[in-house]
């Protein structure tokens, strides 16, 4: 019984470790398919006829543009934490030339900066374009905390719920993290978004693999000593047959 058990255990470590491997193919595909997303040329904004079908493998980080103008007075701010130290996001409904609302992150500031009038940045007025990259919604919170939009506290960037907060129709079920504001002293501070995959995967493969075989030399060590006591009495019972 405990050899089966030991066989199931070996089979079960294996399979552990084929599937991180699996796992890790996955993961570098990935890598490799945001990196092309990242680099390419802008494409215009989804809108409500695709919306549908996105989804964060084959839409997340991928590079638009869109031209409207900033619903400045509706922004809201979500917790953050970056480089530059906790703050909040700063997400503005951004209403665009094809009739939707699109929520535009546009970048970090400090809590000094929660109010407009203290950033060093220019607030956009009129028509502009906005590029950056799609991001998918990050439902109900974040940081250990559930949004309180009752309060107007805001732990993740919730595109649905804020935007049913701010009551606004239409709105894209995702955001746009904008590119860097012109120069290197605007606020909000944008294009911080953070693009990094874990890999861990050949280390987890490493693991079940390393198990696996401890336990199959631990078996092969029990079975050989077994077999090595087992033999002196096989002896002893045969010479008494004779």
């Amino acid at each position: 019984m405990l050899g089966v058990l030991a066989v199931a255990a070996i089979a079960g470590l294996m399979a552990l470790g084929v599937w991180q491997i699996e796992r890790r193919a996955w993961k570098l595909d990935l890598i490799a398919r945001v990196e092309q997303r990242i680099e390419a040329a802008p494409v215009a904004a989804p809108g409500p006829s695709v919306w549908p079908t996105i989804n964060a493998d084959s839409d997340d980080y991928r590079r638009v543009r869109a031209s409207g103008h900033f619903l400045n007075n509706l922004e809201t701010l979500t917790q953050a934490a970056t480089s530059f130290g906790s703050g909040y996001w700063v997400l503005t409904p951004f209403r665009t030339d094809d009739g939707f609302t699109v929520l535009v992150n546009r970048g970090f500031v400090l809590p000094a900066e929660r109010d407009p009038t203290a950033r060093s940045g220019t607030t956009p007025e009129g028509e502009t374009v906005v590029t950056g990259l799609l991001r998918m919604s990050e439902p109900k919170g974040g940081f250990l905390r559930s949004n309180d939009p009752a309060a107007d506290r805001w732990y993740s960037r919730d595109v649905a719920a804020i935007a049913a907060a701010r009551g606004l129709p239409v709105v894209a079920p995702y955001f746009i993290d904008a590119d860097p504001s012109s120069g290197p002293d605007a606020v909000p501070r944008g294009g911080l978004t953070v693009i990094s995959f874990p890999n861990n995967h050949l280390v987890y493969a490493l693991t079940w693999f390393a198990l696996a075989l401890m336990l199959a030399g631990g078996l092969a060590y029990v079975v050989r000593e077994e077999l090595r006591l087992r033999r002196p009495r096989i002896r002893h019972d045969s010479r008494r047959a004779s």
